[in-house]
């Protein structure tokens, strides 16, 4: 046993251990946020039963979700009656949906007080653009006033007026995020060329009558496009589905609110799997809606990448040049020894505290000051002394600057003394042996400290709740309108997106798979971003492997 310690094999055994135990960590992690994210996405069916409350059967129809043992006295403490000898029974978690008609989306029901669950055909899913699902036999098709349709022909009918809603539907969104919102640019254009002009004392009578006759121009198309917009509004209301719900009556869905409509229980496995990849396609592309809770995250993933990019660009040059200069340039002496010792605290500060100083320095003094040097005519609305893009990609930056900085250090480090000695002897200057060939063996070092980078600033969430992220953006922070790119807009991001849905949502058993979906999504995307700049590292070590061997 004593020659086995000495040996040294113990602490081999025990570090591939905790290796093997990290690494299925990581991946249990990954299985059950996916098990419990990606199965959002497939059709569920939906139910149909009967609870008995006290005396009486209420009829319920919904979507089970989740099972749980309880104590038996625990539901009687809650006012269940349950005649029952077990310590412990089952009780199920349905989604009722019909949130505007019951008030409740979600309600758990003891088991010994439901009947048989049955699974109807003709049992319809309404994903609705607001309040959530409904759920409900289909009974007709109705057109304005008039019953178009009605029993089996019914669901025909409904499927083909749905697809039409939904075409006027995006036709409406199209016009209005497009149409109507470029108008709306080119007048705030006019507005402020028209201020600009005033604050400089050029507004002479000219100008004043070229900027009328162009608002005149823009307002008679804005009133041409809102008149657009009535009819196709008109026309999206006339449709309406008839169904009958679980307390029986009989409720009108107007078409112009139905995202989508499909039978789960009526589906073949092929039905499922095409509505499955829609259904994921639709939440990777589009914008959400009911507070965060239905829709897409794209505008997240849109933000989350642009700030990461953009943090990368500000932060890779100016931790290289602070490398460079305490290894290659500054005197090693007590000066140096300070900073890199305050470089190696910083990276331990919390992250809530660059926020702090981001909105302090970067919005209010930065800001404020670009604010009223460039764009005066803009004032008192900010441009830049708001929150947006550009603060929070700087706040993240100066967040990762350690971790650059110690990177490329000890990539410097480790280039050999003698190829720095060659290249001077074959008559080179310390710059160009500095650019020419330090800095591409030390290339490696410099992608490992932006992958670390690149890893933290894409998860951080604190700071980024301070200088620049919000619940909903109305546009994106890259568009057609020049200068394109808009550093200053406020945007979405993948990790503020799951706080704010995991904990700011009015209905958080609808937003917990979400969370689950959006968490995996986030983690891909980090892993994405940090194996391109692998796959990167890796090239530059194998192009200058032969130097490190000199």
């Amino acid at each position: 046993m004593k020659d086995w310690l000495k040996s040294g094999s113990p602490w081999i055994w025990m570090t591939g251990g905790a290796v093997a135990l990290a690494v299925l960590s990581v991946f249990f992690v990954l299985w059950m946020t996916a098990a419990k994210g990606l199965t959002h996405f497939w059709p569920k069916a939906v139910l149909e039963t009967t609870f008995r409350d006290g005396d009486r059967q209420v009829r319920l129809i919904g979507e089970l979700r989740e099972t749980e043992e309880v104590s038996v006295r625990r539901l009687q403490e809650a006012g269940f009656k349950i005649d029952t000898q077990d310590a412990f029974v089952e009780r199920v978690l349905i989604k009722l949906g019909n949130r505007d008609l019951t008030g409740q989306d979600f309600r758990w029901f003891p088991r010994p007080l439901l009947g048989e669950f049955s699974y109807p055909r003709d049992i319809l899913t309404v994903e609705r653009h607001e309040w959530g699902n409904f759920y409900g036999h289909l009974k007709a098709v109705k057109e304005g006033d008039q019953v178009v349709a009605e029993g089996p022909q019914a669901w025909g009918e409904l499927q083909a007026r749905v697809q039409r809603a939904q075409r006027l539907f995006r036709e409406i969104l199209r016009i209005e995020k497009d149409d109507i919102g470029d108008v709306n640019y080119r007048i705030e254009q006019l507005r402020l060329r028209e201020r600009k002009a005033q604050l400089q004392g050029k507004l002479d009578d000219a100008l004043k009558a070229e900027l009328a006759q162009q608002r005149a121009a823009l307002d008679a198309e804005f009133a041409r496009l809102q008149e657009r917009l009535q009819k196709l509004r008109e026309d999206i209301g006339r449709d309406a589905l008839v169904a009958e719900v679980a307390d029986g009556r009989a409720v009108e869905v107007k078409l112009a609110l139905v995202a989508d409509v499909y039978q789960a229980n009526a589906m073949s496995t092929a039905d499922k799997i095409v509505h499955y990849v829609r259904k994921f396609w639709e939440f990777l592309t589009d914008d959400p809606r009911e507070a965060n809770t239905e829709g897409g995250i794209f505008p997240a993933i849109f933000g989350t990448v642009t700030m990461v990019l953009v943090m990368s660009v500000i932060v890779t040059p100016f931790g290289i040049m602070a490398a460079v200069y305490m290894r290659e340039y500054a005197k090693q002496g007590p000066l140096i020894r300070v900073i890199r010792v305050s470089v190696n605290n910083l990276a331990g500060v919390p992250s809530i505290v660059y926020g702090v100083f981001g909105l302090g320095f970067f919005v209010y003094v930065l800001g404020g000051n670009i604010d009223r040097l460039f764009y005066p005519e803009a004032l008192p609305a900010p441009t830049f002394g708001t929150p947006g893009l550009m603060w929070a990609s700087l706040t993240l930056a100066i967040l990762t600057l350690p971790v650059v900085i110690v990177a490329t250090e000890e990539g410097l480090a480790r280039v050999p003394r003698s190829v720095r000695e060659g290249s001077l002897a074959l008559g080179a200057t310390k710059a160009e042996t500095l650019i020419r060939t330090v800095l591409p063996m030390a290339s490696p070092a410099m992608m490992t400290g932006l992958i670390l980078a690149v890893a933290r600033a894409a998860g951080e969430v604190a700071p980024l709740m301070l200088v620049g992220v919000v619940k909903l953006a109305p546009s994106l922070p890259i568009d057609g309108y020049p200068p394109f790119i808009h550093l200053e807009r406020k945007f979405m991001h993948l990790g503020f997106h799951i706080y704010d849905v995991g904990f700011q949502s009015p209905n958080v058993e609808a937003a917990r798979p979400l969370v689950y979906a959006t968490a995996l999504l986030l983690v891909i995307l980090i892993m994405v971003l940090n194996l391109a700049a692998i796959k990167l590292r890796n090239h530059l070590r194998e192009k200058y492997r032969g130097l490190e061997s000199v």
